[in-house]
C-alpha cells in the first residue's frame, strides 16, 4: 500500500468527483482510477460506489475513510519530525504558492529575503489554489501565499491557521499594440474580440469568469485559447494571438513601454489581494524570521 493512494482517496471523498479529485492530484483520470481501484485491491473490498452523478462512498468506505485520513497525517507528522532530527526543517522553509505567483511577488521578495535567507534554503513549491492550502493544512509547508478574493474560496480553520494581506493586484485585459501604441484588439460594440481565457481550474480563471458573469460592461469575446498557465497568455498576448486578463503586476512595464496596452477601461478590471497564510503553533526559527520580515506592520 503506497502512502500517495490514500491521499488519492481522501480527496476523492472530500471532492466526490473522479474528474476533479484526478486535476487536484495532477494525474490523468484513467490513472487515478487505477490507483483507487489498487487502493480497493489492497482493502480487500470495494470503497466507492460507481454509478452516475457524484461519488459516494461504500460502507466499508465510509468506515476507512477516517482511518486513512490518521495515518496520512501520522506520517506527514513523523516524516516531519524525521527532518527536525536530521537538522535540516531549522533551515529550509516550504512556501507553496501559485506559478504566477511564484513569477510576481515570491520574485520581488527573493531580493530582499537573501540577507535573511543566509545559508538557509526557501523552497517554492508551485500548486494549484487548493493544493497549496491542502500542502499546509498536511504540514508539507510552512507558508501558503495565495489569491484572496469573493470568488475563490479559502477553507482554512482560523483557530489553527492565521494570514496577512501581503500585496494588492489587478487583472487587467491587455492586448499587443500596433505601430501607433494603441491595442490591437481592443473591446466595442463591432464584433467579437479573441480571447485567451484561463483554464477554469486555475485560480486567476475563475476570477475572471466569475467577473465577466456578471458584469453589465462585460464585451463580446470569442474564446480562441485555453489554457492553465498566465506565462504562456503573456507570451500570446505579445505575439497579437488576443486578448488575455493579465497581473498588473506582470505588465505595467510593457504597458508603460507600450509594446501591450489595456484592451478596455477599469469597468473590466479584477482587483484581488494576496494573502499569506501560516499556522499558529511555533515554526523554525528561519520561518519565524521570515514571517516576521514579510508581515506589515
Amino acid at each position: 500500500m503506497q502512502l500517495k493512494w490514500l491521499e488519492d482517496f481522501i480527496v476523492l471523498a472530500q471532492e466526490r468527483s473522479f474528474t476533479r479529485a484526478a486535476e487536484l492530484r495532477h494525474v490523468t483520470h484513467p490513472a487515478f482510477g487505477r490507483r483507487i481501484r489498487a487502493l480497493e485491491s489492497w482493502a480487500g473490498t470495494p470503497l466507492v460506489e460507481r454509478g452516475g452523478g457524484p461519488v459516494t462512498l461504500t460502507s466499508a468506505g465510509v468506515g476507512f475513510l477516517e482511518t486513512a485520513d490518521h495515518l496520512a497525517r501520522s506520517l506527514a507528522q513523523s516524516h516531519e519530525e524525521l527532518k527536525s532530527r536530521a537538522g535540516r526543517q531549522a533551515r529550509t522553509v516550504t512556501l507553496a504558492t501559485g506559478r504566477t505567483l511564484a513569477r510576481t511577488v515570491v520574485a520581488d521578495w527573493l531580493v530582499r529575503l537573501q540577507p535573511l535567507l543566509g545559508q538557509g534554503e526557501l523552497c517554492i513549491r508551485t500548486r494549484a489554489l487548493a493544493d497549496t492550502v491542502a500542502m499546509l493544512e498536511r504540514n508539507e509547508a510552512d507558508f501558503s501565499l495565495v489569491y484572496h478574493h469573493p470568488a475563490l474560496a479559502v477553507r482554512l480553520d482560523a483557530r489553527q491557521f492565521s494570514h496577512v494581506t501581503v500585496a494588492s493586484d489587478r487583472l487587467v485585459p491587455v492586448s499587443r499594440t500596433t505601430a501607433q501604441g494603441l491595442a490591437l484588439h481592443r473591446f466595442g460594440p463591432d464584433k467579437p474580440v479573441p480571447y485567451l481565457a484561463y483554464a477554469p481550474q486555475l485560480a486567476l480563471g475563475r476570477l475572471v469568469e466569475d467577473h465577466l458573469a456578471q458584469n453589465p460592461h462585460a464585451p463580446r469575446l470569442q474564446r480562441v485559447v485555453e489554457c492553465d498557465s498566465a506565462d504562456a497568455h503573456y507570451e500570446y498576448v505579445q505575439k497579437g494571438l488576443g486578448v488575455a486578463w493579465l497581473p498588473w503586476s506582470m505588465v505595467h512595464a510593457d504597458c508603460q513601454a507600450q509594446r501591450l496596452a489595456p484592451a478596455g477601461d477599469a469597468r473590466l478590471e479584477v482587483r484581488f489581494d494576496v494573502r499569506l497564510y501560516r499556522p499558529k503553533r511555533r515554526l523554525g526559527p528561519l520561518a519565524e524570521a521570515l514571517w516576521k520580515a514579510l508581515a506589515p506592520r
